[in-house]
């Protein structure tokens, strides 16, 4: 951690956490966080749905809801990163407070409700985005929307002329209902309106899905059935969950989704048994719990080609991140392998238990 890190963590926390979280990205704009560089090595070189990472290890959604930090975070080590969720019309998100550390599990909850200054606004940022970094945006829907469905494809008809990939969440469990959507007669409706304006762009992109982690195997199963009917490039497993089990801190049952440590096991046994049922046809994203390049190893292994972490940069800073880059190099070297590729699902049988 650097030591403007071991200094401004601590008084962060002294701010209500969505405060501090403004303040936090406040601070990158200034330029007040290590600016690396993407962090790579041919063994970290990872290729993803025909993106060329660096490295990789992203910055999951929710960090950067409105894309106002892509300079800054763009060099400060990620391998890819993912901004949003953004919806057609900007609006407010639940009412406050919606965001709460869970210091004792090393955990958050959130319970934000897609709260974004809308699609017009982050084009206009993302247009002015650095052009040498892997940057894809999570799409949403609107609370108030006649047609959830078709939101998903307006943000990306709208944005997606700046973008290097796109997202659907239908997984996130602070908009009413929207996980309805991943049932498999509404989730592969809702693919086909994407992919078609997917198909109308000049540059057509990747497309991702954000899946949740309380899912059945019934319901993995039939994802990864509508996954690879739809020609989806990759599923992202997974978002926040509604689970509470094993919570120490007192503010355990605040309503919202939780990520963080807590989230490791269930996220890392659904990513596995994604892997299982799309048969290897689709590369998985695994995100749920990571905070080390350990971590990261153990997602890759069960399924993952590349992961993504929010959470842990809480407790951890965002040095972290780079930290995690070199020290996955050293992992694999110290495995004898040349790439993140040649360690891809060797243990999913294993966590898919």
């Amino acid at each position: 951690m650097s030591w403007v890190e071991q200094a401004s963590l601590p008084l962060l926390r002294l701010f209500d956490p969505e405060r501090a979280h403004g303040l936090g990205l406040k601070a990158l704009n200034a330029g007040l966080a290590p600016s690396p560089g993407p962090v790579t090595s041919p063994r970290l070189r990872t290729r993803l749905a025909g993106l060329d990472l660096p490295n990789p290890i992203g910055l999951a959604a929710g960090f950067d809801k409105n894309a106002e930090a892509l300079g800054p975070l763009s060099r400060s080590g990620f391998g890819f990163l993912e901004v949003g969720a953004i919806t057609p019309r900007p609006q407010p998100g639940n009412p406050k407070p919606r965001l709460f550390r869970l210091t004792q599990d090393s955990a958050v909850i959130n319970r934000f409700g897609f709260n974004n200054d809308g699609m017009a606004v982050a084009a206009e940022r993302l247009a002015r985005r650095p052009k040498d970094m892997v940057i894809g945006l999570n799409l949403g829907a609107n609370k108030d929307s006649e047609d959830r469905a078709e939101d998903f494809a307006t943000v990306l008809r709208h944005c997606g002329a700046h973008l290097d990939f796109a997202t659907v969440n239908v997984s996130s469990p602070n908009t009413e209902k929207l996980r309805d959507l991943q049932g498999a007669e509404a989730l592969s409706k809702l693919l086909a309106g994407v992919m078609a304006a997917r198909s109308e762009l000049q540059s057509p992109i990747p497309v991702f899905l954000k899946i949740a982690p309380d899912l059945t195997d019934t319901e993995i199963t039939e994802i990864a059935d509508v996954a690879l009917e739809a020609g989806l490039h990759a599923i992202i497993a997974t978002n926040t969950t509604l689970s509470r089990d094993g919570l120490k801190d007192s503010q355990r049952n605040e309503k919202g989704g939780l990520s963080g440590r807590p989230l490791f096991e269930r996220s890392t046994r659904v990513l596995a048994r994604m892997a299982l049922a799309t048969r290897g046809q689709v590369p998985l994203i695994g995100v749920g719990g990571v905070s080390s390049a350990e971590d990261a190893m153990i997602k890759i292994r069960a399924g993952a080609t590349a992961v993504q972490l929010y959470s842990a940069m809480v407790y951890n800073g965002i040095s972290l991140i780079p930290r995690m880059a070199r020290e996955l190099d050293q992992l694999l070297e110290a495995g004898g392998h040349q790439s993140v590729a040649e360690i891809i699902g060797v243990d999913a049988e294993d966590w898919a238990v």
